[in-house]
């Protein structure tokens, strides 16, 4: 390789690490439901909020009583759980968007019904 090409060779690597480091840079941290946390009512939360792939929601409730279920848009829809759905369970979940459609659930019997579930898009 002559040195010309060694040049290009870095030239691109610094251009890449500074893409990725830019992304990075950029992803925020949501606590889902703010102040009241993942809970009853939470559905119009991500309303008016602009969300990124890379962002990460961090839902925080009490374990013993609720869970974070990633589940697809039919398994949103009807409150249902979907066979091989993730189910978090920490009460401080943190959890990395994907770009598109995202959505959640909590799984305990009539909690989704009562509004504990979200659909975020990531842009």
């Amino acid at each position: 390789m002559g040195r010309g090409s060694a040049v290009v060779v870095v030239v691109l690597a610094s251009l890449l690490l500074m893409v990725v480091h830019t992304q990075m840079a950029s992803a925020a941290t949501y606590i889902v439901g703010d102040r009241s946390g993942w809970t009853f009512n939470t559905v119009a939360w991500p309303n008016g909020k602009r969300f990124r792939a890379g962002d990460t929601l961090v839902f925080k409730y009490n374990r013993v009583a609720h869970n974070v279920v990633v589940v697809n848009k039919t398994g949103y829809n009807s409150c249902k759980t979907p066979r091989g759905s993730k189910v978090y369970q920490s009460g401080n979940d943190q959890i990395r968007l994907a770009k598109g459609e995202n959505y959640f659930i909590c799984n305990y019997v009539g909690h989704c019904e009562s509004g504990m579930k979200i659909a975020v898009t990531a842009v």
